[in-house]
């Protein structure tokens, strides 16, 4: 291709030919897979999973009530409501509805989406609610009162921006918007952190904290933990580095003197470190905790919380009142632990057995006030149990989500491959049990920004694909961090190829164990999935009878000038750098499509709406492919953002497209 893109007019997100030129794309879309039987019945199953009213409602914890938001078929743009622990355990819970967001988008004519709400602490009497034009990564935000159940005339309110907002006092707040020229860096964030009080211009709050143009972001959050009630503010210089500032008396800046790579944080007394480099002599992917002040003050003793080996990384972890809750996992397995601090250092123990080849997360804590703890444990083929606990008494199961497919038969297992250079890949393979001979079988892959793949519970997949007959598999690829920050650097940058090599080497191995044929092996990926997808298509068209690539990041040479691209530089690359340029030119999809190669039946999607992700990428390589003699098939949403959909009945439309496709070239049963 050369250095002149012809496409460049389809960037233009609402561009009136490049709008024209989408809707033409859609009717091709539409007329190839609605029509086909397989769709309608799809979609209708889709969006009775996507509806169901047996599923489990999460919830955090917020005082003495649990928080929700709740989305179904009589309430498409859903609603946020709350209940207490005493109603949610039982069967049929009496919620008090805080706010209809379909009646909201109805009242205003506008197609909202929600976007989250931070609620004031410790009397969780106010919110700021965030709500999102057609599910885009801006938002505006609206003061909220949850005892009167409305907005607050004259409260605060921000327009629409990737804002960064949070309560001080019930009077103040930390707030980061798009306020003109110099409030965003070049990825579009914001640049600068001001202290905002109640009834005064928002243009006249004080600045307490700038980054740079160039950084990804700044922010600053107040910590109202009591009797550690501190202030902070970071700066992140790219997508894997930050500064961390104690905000002082004053506005003074104290730095904490951490690496930029590593996660950091403050709670209670303790300073909580995650190095991603090896550090003070400790491995990169430990958990570290120190005495706050002392740290301040120079000492640098350090409690190991977690230090990984060759086969295990640290998955997560939580805080109750007088605990920490370990999540790590082995081989991609996970393993659950209480550490509790005393006077000679941290004990531990197992919280929870979890099933082999499953995963298990603490979904909410009530850190300020108990030991208290949610926990959820499901797989591939077990749905999802929640339990309520507090630690150190026995926990219950307190919710069970119904299994929404036909699992008979089925089986989980965990194989590894061989990667170009000799490291061993582990992937997970879901299907017929003793099944003889070859069939279709659908593998998704991510690979990056330190993502993990672990086992999970998909009504979607499980419907769709499963109890059709197709076998599922999931790739645990360099990129991500199954294995720790090693494994994610493995594949950073020029390296980015060790991610390709990895899913081309499980693609191979399913061939070689005769659990499919490449004829009938569809692959799919979203976002930076959607790039590894088309990587596939570019470099192993011969592994694949089908591509699907969603919401994907394609032109690796203009990625880092569109919308929040600037802010993936540290994962990628800078394409205007001539160290960076050749290899991102070598990796780049849509610079490497050829005219004389064969490639596999490709649906590429994606949304008008997508502010993260530029549609141009997905626009840009139909019209490449086209324009080259190739038949692709392209759909855009025009709400949805980067989620591809802003309501359950676009997502069953999305997902039915998708597997629809992947049957027409995949076959409906065993080879």
């Amino acid at each position: 291709m050369t250095a002149e893109d012809p496409f460049l007019w389809l960037e233009d997100v609402e561009g009136e030919a490049a709008l024209a030129w989408v809707g033409e794309r859609n009717a091709e879309t539409a007329a190839a897979l609605t029509g086909d039987p397989r769709f309608e019945a799809l979609r209708d199953e889709l969006r009775e999973v996507l509806d169901d009213a047996d599923r489990i409602p999460y919830t955090v914890r917020r005082g003495a009530h649990l928080y929700n938001f709740w989305r179904d078929a009589d309430r498409p743009k859903g609603v946020w409501r709350r209940t207490t622990l005493e109603q949610y355990r039982k069967d049929d819970p009496v919620w008090e509805v805080l706010l209809d967001i379909d009646a909201l988008a109805a009242q205003e004519g506008e197609e909202w989406v929600w976007a989250g709400a931070r609620v004031r602490y410790p009397d969780h009497r106010r919110a700021l609610v965030q709500l999102s034009r057609g599910g885009s990564d801006a938002v505006v935000v609206r003061e909220f009162d949850l005892a009167e159940r409305a907005f607050v005339a004259g409260g605060f309110e921000v327009a629409e921006a990737k804002t960064r907002i949070g309560w001080i006092d019930e009077d103040t707040v930390f707030l980061g918007a798009d306020l003109g020229p110099g409030s965003l860096t070049a990825s579009g964030y914001p640049r600068t952190v001001r202290r905002w009080r109640r009834g005064t211009p928002v243009e006249d709050a004080r600045i307490v904290f700038e980054a740079e143009a160039a950084d990804v972001s700044a922010a600053g959050w107040h910590d109202p933990t009591p009797g550690h009630e501190r202030d902070f503010v970071s700066r992140s210089t790219d997508f894997f580095h930050h500064e961390l500032y104690l905000l002082a008396e004053g506005d003074r800046l104290v730095r904490i003197d951490v690496p930029d790579d590593a996660g950091k944080y403050a709670y209670r007394q303790w300073l909580v470190v995650t190095p991603k480099t090896t550090w003070l002599g400790h491995p990169a992917g430990s958990l570290l905790a120190f005495d706050f002040d002392a740290f301040l003050a120079g000492d640098r003793t350090a409690h190991v919380l977690f230090a990984p080996d060759g086969r295990t990384a640290l998955a997560g972890h939580s805080w109750t009142r007088h605990h920490l809750i370990l999540e790590t996992l082995a081989d991609v397995a996970t393993r659950i632990e209480v550490l509790t601090p005393g006077p000679d250092g941290w004990s531990r123990r197992s919280l929870a057995d979890v099933p082999p080849l499953s995963s298990a997360t603490v979904t909410d804590t009530d850190p300020d006030v108990s030991d208290e703890y949610f926990l959820d444990v499901d797989g591939y083929l077990q749905p999802s149990t929640l339990a309520h606990g507090h630690i150190g008494a026995a926990s219950e199961p307190i919710k069970q989500a119904p299994a929404r497919f036909d699992a008979r038969g089925l089986s989980v297992r965990q194989f590894f491959a061989t990667s170009a250079d000799g490291t061993q890949v582990p992937y997970f393979v879901i299907g017929p049990a003793g099944r003889d001979r070859p069939g279709p079988a659908l593998l998704y892959g991510y690979g990056g920004f330190r993502d993990q793949q672990t086992p999970g519970y998909s009504p979607l997949t499980g419907r769709a694909w499963l109890a059709r007959g197709g076998t599922y598999a999931v790739a645990n690829i360099r990129g991500g961090s199954e294995y720790g920050p090693a494994w994610h650097r493995a594949a950073l940058g020029a390296n980015r190829v060790r991610a390709f090599e990895d899913f081309a080497a499980v693609a191979a191995d399913l061939t070689a164990r005769g659990i499919t044929t490449p004829g009938r092996l569809g692959i799919t990926g979203a976002s930076n999935g959607g790039l590894l997808m088309g990587a596939m298509l570019v470099r192993h068209p011969e592994l694949f009878g089908a591509v699907v690539a969603k919401v994907p990041l394609l032109d690796m040479l203009r990625y880092h000038r569109l919308l929040a691209g600037a802010s993936w530089v540290a994962e990628y690359g800078d394409p205007d750098s001539e160290a960076d340029r050749p290899h991102l030119e070598a990796l780049s999809p849509y610079h490497n499509l050829s005219a004389d190669r064969p490639y596999p039946p490709l649906l590429l999607m994606t949304s008008t709406r997508d502010d993260r992700v530029h549609p141009g990428h997905a626009r840009k390589t139909a019209a490449r492919l086209r324009e080259l003699g190739h038949r692709v098939l392209f759909h855009e949403n025009t709400d949805g953002g980067h989620g591809g959909a802003g309501d359950n009945e676009q997502a069953a439309v999305n997902h039915a497209l998708a597997y629809t496709f992947l049957w027409q070239h995949l076959g409906t049963g065993p080879a």
